[in-house]
């Protein structure tokens, strides 16, 4: 069953299985086939799969299942043409998009906007230290 989520919610190997059509194990797989999968692994090994993990995977399937390439096939076109050329340049603009959602109260509404501007501080230092260190 498909569980009606945000595109910024993280989402479980088995909830990302269903929405995508592949079993857990093939998921899995493409992990130790593909380094730019990295999901979140929590106690237990569970995983949690991030919103570009999710685009990537679906990316994925679609040149394997649909254009019919090879894994090395893909693991090529990602190494020559790079994951923000072949997906876009801003995978996760949705999360830190300005609009919210019109059912939420005006208390709601200010603290999702502190939430919001935080995150947007966050995102711009650590932008900072990546561009340091890169």
């Amino acid at each position: 069953m498909v569980v009606n989520k945000s595109k910024a919610a993280f989402r479980t190997i088995a909830e990302l299985a269903d929405e995508i059509g592949v079993a857990t194990h093939v998921l899995r797989f493409w992990e130790t086939k593909f380094s730019q999968i990295k999901p979140m692994k929590r106690n237990g090994g569970r995983r949690y799969y991030r919103p570009d993990d999710v685009e990537i995977i679906k990316k994925i399937k679609e040149l394997l299942y649909e254009k019919r390439l090879t894994i090395e096939g893909v693991q090529k076109l990602f190494k020559e043409k790079g994951l923000k050329s072949i997906l876009g340049e801003e995978i996760q603009k949705d999360f830190f998009e300005e609009t919210i959602p019109e059912e939420v109260d005006e208390a709601g509404r200010r603290i999702l906007n502190s939430i919001q501007g935080e995150l947007k501080i966050l995102k711009e230092n650590l932008e900072a230290v990546i561009k340091k260190v890169g």
